[in-house]
C-alpha cells in the first residue's frame, strides 16, 4: 500500500484538492445544485453556472458559509 499526501482547502469560493507529487487535481467552485428531494444534480462548475437560473424544484446553493 503507497501513501498519498493529500491537502484539501473547502473554501466558501473554491473547494480545491492538492496531491504533494501532483499539485493541484481539483480546483472547483463550492457549489451544489440539489432538487425538491435533495438529491445532488450537480457540484462544482455546472452547479454554478445553475445559480440564478435553475428550474422549478431545483435549487442552486453554497453549502459553505
Amino acid at each position: 500500500m503507497s501513501k498519498v499526501d493529500i491537502g484539501i482547502d473547502l473554501g466558501t469560493a473554491n473547494t480545491i484538492i492538492y496531491q504533494k507529487s501532483k499539485g493541484v487535481i481539483l480546483d472547483e467552485p463550492s457549489v451544489v445544485a440539489v432538487n425538491a428531494e435533495g438529491k445532488v444534480i450537480s457540484v462544482g462548475k455546472g452547479a454554478k453556472e445553475m445559480l440564478g437560473r435553475t428550474p422549478s424544484g431545483v435549487k442552486a446553493i453554497n453549502p459553505i458559509r
